[in-house]
């Protein structure tokens, strides 16, 4: 389904009240349309759908609020817009389930299955493919002193146990991501930036979502609505890095910026 043989977008759509920079932007239908037509002709490959923040400090809603948010999305979406990937970024097997159903493609799990392990179970019966992330704790506790012997392996020796649980329940077409800002501290989220591409030896795709995150943030000492430049910068380290999907609000800025990064590439081939 998916063609990762040059990186890809993948578009947030937050139909949230409370998400750390676009919350309660998108709950209208019109702004909805709107946007999702916006990310689609950008160049957007996959639309992420959640309807549960996941920032710092938030606490989880019930299923059914969840699912009240993004299932009229996804069957709209999957009848307008037959050819874009949907991506549904949820825990529950619930919410995971009846989307699948309507349409969407893959889920996208900051949990790695560990609140609701119904999840996988719905995820191997459709054979989805499947973001695996790492997360220190929970959303609501997990920015309070994250604490590592060694940020990079523990993170990697995390995803490399989950990979192989997820295959042993038929979980084959897995992506991996380090899941920036969750439970890490600005100098682990660098630490992991800077080394991403240990990650290869997982040899799965790579998604990388740092778009105008705290770790921008606090360095630059801007808000999260001034964010865009160094989110920009940081996706090109991400591709040198080996990431395959870029996670993004600025869906234009991402597509220039790898097919910047493909001309770079091309050039090295040519010498």
């Amino acid at each position: 389904m998916l063609d990762i043989s040059a990186p890809l977008v993948m578009g947030i759509l937050n139909v949230t009240p409370d998400s750390f920079f676009d919350g309660g932007s998108y709950t209208g239908s019109m702004a909805l349309e709107a946007r999702i037509e916006e990310m689609i002709r950008e160049g957007a490959v996959i639309i992420d759908i959640g309807g549960m923040s996941s920032r710092p400090g938030s606490s989880f809603i019930s299923h059914t609020e969840e699912l009240n948010r993004v299932l009229p999305v996804v069957k709209h979406l999957h009848k307008v817009y037959p050819e874009t990937i949907i991506s549904i970024d949820t825990i529950h097997h619930q919410v995971a389930d009846a989307c699948l159903a309507e349409g969407a493609h893959m889920i996208n799990d900051i949990s790695a299955g560990s609140v609701d392990e119904k999840l996988l179970s719905i995820v191997a019966k459709y054979k989805a493919p499947y973001v695996l992330m790492h997360m220190q704790g929970l959303p609501d506790t997990m920015q309070k002193q994250p604490k590592y012997n060694d940020v990079l392996i523990d993170v990697l020796d995390f995803l490399t146990s989950r990979v192989a649980s997820l295959m042993k329940l038929g979980i084959i077409d897995i992506i991996i991501d380090p899941g920036f800002g969750f439970g890490k501290t600005v100098a682990h989220n660098y630490e992991l930036l800077a080394n991403l591409h240990v990650f290869k030896i997982l040899d799965r795709p790579i998604l990388c979502g740092i778009s105008r995150k705290g770790m921008i943030q606090k360095v630059l000492d801007l808000p999260a609505e001034k964010a865009l430049n160094g989110s920009t910068a940081l996706h090109m380290i991400a591709l040198e890095q080996g990431a395959k999907i870029l996670r993004v609000h600025d869906v234009s800025a991402a597509v220039e910026c790898i097919h910047l990064f493909e001309q770079v590439q091309q050039a090295r081939r040519a010498t």
